[in-house]
């Protein structure tokens, strides 16, 4: 990314990485990111944002790096506009796409129902085709012991001798109905729907990052995951373009 800013000399640059980097070596990789930045003509400014606090159903932390090119002031990263009590829940999220329960889904299919909230239908837009909702066609032990985890359970909830192949720290999670879902990784394989005992689709995990539905991911089921979790939740990343536009638009 530095070779890139150093390249085309942008009016301005956005980077996100992991909260960690912040604290990496007692902090000496983020003052080298910012002093390399400094030198080559721009006022950086970072803060850790949560997706959550911009409407994204998701407690998704990340560090987040701005960049004006010849500027005098620092970047002021935007308000939240979501706080913790009105936060978007994983039901208000997914709650309207197809259960699967007795097909895997397609690549392209139909809804069954309305959107049920404000949430559902801005994600749907003028969307008629329901793209990238197919389920993993997991095997009966792995479904009966899905089925065994309550809504925002884990493995601590199984029964002992069970599930006992994945013991790490996030092992056998359900998301939970009522809250945010966790980080969304690139693999989407411990981490299940909060009612129906399979993993998210990619549609549901495009949904818990922020992307529309007409959206359409290509690729294998891998790669659309990797393309999934590895993207900025798109609700967080346009509050933060937004604010930068005020900034670009004074130049």
């Amino acid at each position: 990314m530095i070779e890139t800013v150093r390249r085309y000399s942008p009016k301005a640059f956005m980077i996100e990485n992991v909260p960690g980097m912040a604290t990496l070596y007692n902090g000496e990789v983020k003052d080298e990111i910012i002093r390399r930045f400094t030198e080559m003509g721009y006022t950086v400014n970072c803060q850790i944002l949560c997706a959550a606090d911009y409407g994204v159903p998701q407690i998704r932390k990340r560090l987040v790096f701005v960049g004006l090119k010849n500027s005098d002031e620092k970047f002021s990263f935007p308000l939240p506009s979501h706080t913790p009590d009105k936060y978007i829940t994983c039901e208000e999220a997914i709650s309207d796409l197809p259960s699967l329960s007795i097909s895997l889904g397609a690549d392209e299919s139909e809804y069954e129902s309305a959107p049920r909230n404000e949430f559902q239908a801005s994600m749907r837009g003028e969307c008629a085709v329901l793209h990238n909702h197919k389920a993993v066609d997991h095997k009966q032990f792995v479904k009966d012991t899905i089925a065994l985890v309550p809504d925002g359970g884990n493995y601590k909830d199984l029964p002992e001798g069970v599930g006992e192949s994945r013991n790490f720290h996030m092992a056998w999670t359900r998301l939970s109905s009522a809250k945010p879902a966790r980080t969304v990784d690139t693999g989407h394989r411990n981490l299940f729907h909060y009612k129906w005992n399979r993993c998210p689709t990619v549609r549901e995990s495009a949904r818990i990052q922020t992307f529309p539905d007409d959206f359409v991911f290509l690729g294998t089921k891998g790669q659309q995951d990797r393309q999934v979790g590895n993207a900025v939740p798109c609700l967080m990343a346009k509050a933060v373009g937004n604010e930068l536009l005020k900034y670009l638009k004074k130049k």
